[in-house]
């Protein structure tokens, strides 16, 4: 006698259930449990004062989210931190940096696919701190699944953590800090 749709779909849920458990321990282990791996956690720069200027700074609400950031990365084991070379991106990175003890590195946002190769070539667990455009596409080169494109005038609270083991890329996207508006 074969099981009702009842049962087959408790079942699923609980085998779902399951491995969403064990993917969410895995993610939140110490550095030392995932072995050789690269885990990288990409955000786009928090919130920035408004233009004209050519590099503006961050409001007190981008640097209050930069906070928020370090908080949420201080146990993540970071071996790395890489911003581009705007003063959005690095004070977004800096209260990571002064939490860490790590010094915020520079990449050049125009060569995504040598940073991607790069990052991929070492393992680690890395920030990185970009814009709106070249994060998902940099999420999209390491074989990550970069989602929706990032609201460019006010989403500033997603973080992708991706997992890449043995040529396989995992994407788990979460939020950070205060929700974007419309969040």
């Amino acid at each position: 006698m074969s099981p009702s749709p009842l049962r087959r779909s408790r079942t699923v849920q609980t085998a779902l259930s399951v491995l969403l458990l064990m993917a969410g321990v895995a993610l939140l282990a110490p550095p030392s449990a995932w072995g050789q791996g690269t885990v990288v956690y990409l955000v786009r720069h928090a919130e920035k004062e408004a233009e004209p200027a050519a590099d503006p700074p961050l409001t007190a609400e981008g640097q209050a989210r930069a906070r928020a950031l370090a908080h949420a990365l201080a146990d993540a084991g970071l071996t790395a931190i890489w911003s581009s070379d705007y003063a959005r991106t690095r004070d977004t990175a800096v209260p990571v940096a002064e939490g860490t003890g790590l010094d915020v590195q520079l990449y050049d946002p125009r060569d995504l696919p040598g940073f991607a190769s790069a990052l991929r070539a070492q393992a680690g667990r890395f920030l990185v701190v970009g814009h709106s455009n070249t994060t998902p596409a940099l999420v999209a080169m390491l074989g990550g699944e970069p989602g929706q494109p990032i609201d460019e005038p006010s989403e500033y609270d997603r973080l992708y953590v991706l997992v890449i083991n043995g040529g396989v890329t995992t994407t788990t996207l979460l939020r950070f800090g205060e929700p974007s508006p419309g969040r």
